[in-house]
């Protein structure tokens, strides 16, 4: 994708967003964001298969020590969660520093890779205060739901600031913010509105954890959750499905609008193609939601639902990206029979 960015963005050579800086930091920023991709999935797991507690109450340390000695098999899947989450960290810090040394003083690239370090630190935080707290395991606190939901909308922002680190090392534009208008409102909807339903989809999936759905139809789960003997957690279960409905009505609605602008590059670049692949992400994740319901979101349809939210969110951030950058579709009224051109 570099090569293509850098082919397809021509003539921007003197711009701070089109300055080349080698291959080995597009590579690395599109490194991170796949392995970020697999940590978060990872993690994911951890929370499934019930070892968020394998290291105790204990952070960074696990069980008290900095290397388990004789560990069960709950203390390995979290031991090594946090050893992908470190060398994510480091990830971080050496594209910082590849960023500094080989992008020019103003190159967006330096930006991103800033804030995708701070958002690594603040995740790594967020997880520690998890363990402190105890809100792990079969821990039903509503602190946790709430601890839960930032960590998703976290690691939302991280994979989207690695994405765009990515691209403006592969030569994307510089993004304008300011003079946007409307077009700046909506994608501010789309891109609050896609935090606030992950946020409500990680208590959903933690309510599913905790209290595994046992009626013969979604129905008869929506009774259980409602009933008086439910905690928060297990009542808010049925927000997540109810606003993605809602949010998925205006991303299309969105993409649609965007669909029409003209591209500031080449393929790559062009709206058109992001509110394609929009169009279709949002299609299978429907499915993929509605048979995490249907099946009574077994581990593995959660990790699936999961990724595709991870890739949804970045094709909305792509999207954004590039409406931000392209212009309006300008039609132009035929003359008159007759009149000079």
């Amino acid at each position: 994708m570099n090569g293509v960015l850098e082919s397809r963005v021509g003539g921007q050579e003197g711009r701070p967003g089109g300055s080349r800086v080698g291959r080995l930091l597009p590579a690395l920023a599109w490194s991170a964001l796949g392995y970020n991709v697999l940590v978060i999935l990872w993690g994911a797991f951890v929370r499934i298969s019930g070892a968020g507690a394998g290291c105790g109450a204990h952070w960074p340390l696990c069980n008290g020590v900095a290397l388990p000695v004789s560990p069960t098999l709950n203390t390995v899947i979290e031991f090594s969660h946090r050893l992908t989450s470190g060398l994510s960290g480091l990830l971080a810090i050496a594209l910082l520093a590849l960023a500094l040394f080989r992008s020019p003083k103003g190159h967006p690239v330096r930006t991103g890779a800033i804030l995708s370090l701070l958002l690594i630190i603040f995740e790594g935080l967020v997880g520690g205060v998890q363990v402190l707290l105890g809100l792990t395991a079969t821990s039903t606190n509503p602190a946790r739901g709430f601890v839960q939901g930032v960590h998703l909308a976290n690691t939302f922002l991280l994979l989207g600031a690695l994405l765009l680190t990515a691209v403006w090392a592969s030569g994307g534009p510089k993004l304008r913010l300011r003079g946007q208008g409307r077009l700046g409102w909506a994608v501010t909807v789309a891109v609050v509105s896609m935090l606030v339903l992950g946020m409500a989809g990680a208590v959903t999936a933690l309510g599913d954890l905790l209290f595994t759905p046992t009626g013969m139809t979604p129905l008869d789960t929506v009774r259980q959750d409602f009933s008086l003997s439910t905690g928060i957690i297990q009542t808010l279960r049925v927000v997540h499905p109810v606003m993605a409905l809602a949010v998925s009505a205006y991303l299309l609605w969105f993409a649609g609008r965007v669909g029409s602008r003209q591209g500031n590059g080449g393929s790559l670049l062009e709206p058109r193609r992001w509110k394609t692949a929009l169009h279709a992400l949002i299609g299978v994740q429907i499915l993929a939601g509605i048979l995490n319901i249907v099946l009574k979101a077994p581990g593995w349809m959660q990790l699936l639902h999961l990724f595709l939210g991870c890739a949804l969110w970045l094709g909305v951030v792509m999207l954004c990206y590039v409406a931000m950058l392209a212009r309006p579709v300008t039609v132009t009224a035929p003359l008159p029979s007759g009149a000079r051109a």
